[in-house]
Order: C-alpha cells, then sequence, then structure tokens
C-alpha cells in the first residue's frame, strides 16, 4: 500500500554554514519555531532556504543567507559545497503541514561560507518577515545538538564533511 504522505517529493534546498575567523558558526532561533511542548527546548539552525526554479545554487545560498541574517555578498566568501545532497525527512506529525503540504522533507546542497564581515554586518531584521529572532556564533562541533532532533544526521554530515576547512 502507497501512503500519499511519504510518495511526497523532497523540497530543494539550500543551507550555509557561515563561520566567522575564529571558526565559529552562525546559528540563529527561528521565529516561527520553538520545541515541541513534549521537549520544552527552543533550536538554534544554520540558514537554510528553497531553490526557486531555474536557480542556481550558489546564488540561492547567497540569497538565502542575506534573506535570514541580512549579510551582504561582500561580506562573505562561498569556499565549499557538499559533494551530494543530504536529504531528510518530516516528523510524520509535520508532513503535509510544512510548505503547504508538498513536501515530505527537504534534499539540500550545504555551502561552507567565510565571513569577513564584523557582527555589525549582521541584521536579522534586514528580510520582512525576519526568520530569526536572536543569533550567536557557536562552536560547529556543537551544532548538532543545537538543531531539532530530525535534522541531527543532516548537522553531522555537514560538519564531517566540512570540518578540515573550518
Amino acid at each position: 500500500m502507497n501512503d500519499p504522505l511519504t510518495s511526497l517529493p523532497y523540497r530543494p534546498c539550500v543551507g550555509i554554514m557561515m563561520v566567522n575567523a575564529a571558526g565559529l558558526a552562525f546559528v540563529g532561533q527561528r521565529i516561527d519555531t520553538r520545541g515541541q511542548p513534549d521537549e520544552g527546548g527552543v533550536y538554534w539552525q544554520m540558514p537554510q532556504g528553497g531553490v526557486d526554479d531555474g536557480e542556481d545554487l550558489r546564488a540561492a545560498a547567497l540569497r538565502e543567507l542575506w534573506e535570514e541574517t541580512g549579510v551582504e555578498e561582500r561580506h562573505v566568501t562561498l569556499i565549499a559545497q557538499t559533494a551530494e545532497e543530504l536529504l531528510y525527512d518530516l516528523p510524520d506529525d509535520l508532513i503535509g503541514k510544512l510548505w503547504k503540504g508538498r513536501y515530505r522533507g527537504q534534499r539540500q546542497h550545504w555551502f561552507l561560507a567565510r565571513f569577513a564581515g564584523d557582527d555589525a554586518d549582521i541584521h536579522l531584521a534586514r528580510h520582512d518577515p525576519p526568520e530569526f529572532s536572536h543569533w550567536q556564533w557557536a562552536s560547529p562541533d556543537a551544532l548538532p545538538d543545537l538543531i531539532v532532533p530530525f535534522k541531527k544526521r543532516v548537522y553531522r554530515a555537514v560538519l564531517d564533511e566540512f570540518r578540515d576547512l573550518i
């Protein structure tokens, strides 16, 4: 029997691991997402977002970075891209609810970006509406512990692939 929810496609997406000169990674608290009631937590994530039809992946990464952090292209250099797409499935209770119910999860191309600006160059409210309420620099090794549980595997894979370049 074919489950209609698991037969949904994956949403094309990019993610950006933006690191500063100290080798710390940018993470933000999403405005629209808090921990599940039984988890009681607040999660942090790196910038990520959908790729428009026909959009170049590098252009999508820079656009998403600007939309979520307000960081202008002149303050970052994209230095690496994951060799393959990374997939994740939404938890069953979220399939059919996010992204107008069109996707079962995301297929992501991740980029490593070197931030050459100052903290003052980060403007969460530059995009309306903003996606993050707060931000911080975090140790890359802490990233899997900061993200929602269903994305931990992706964060570990990104960290493993970019570790030597950070």
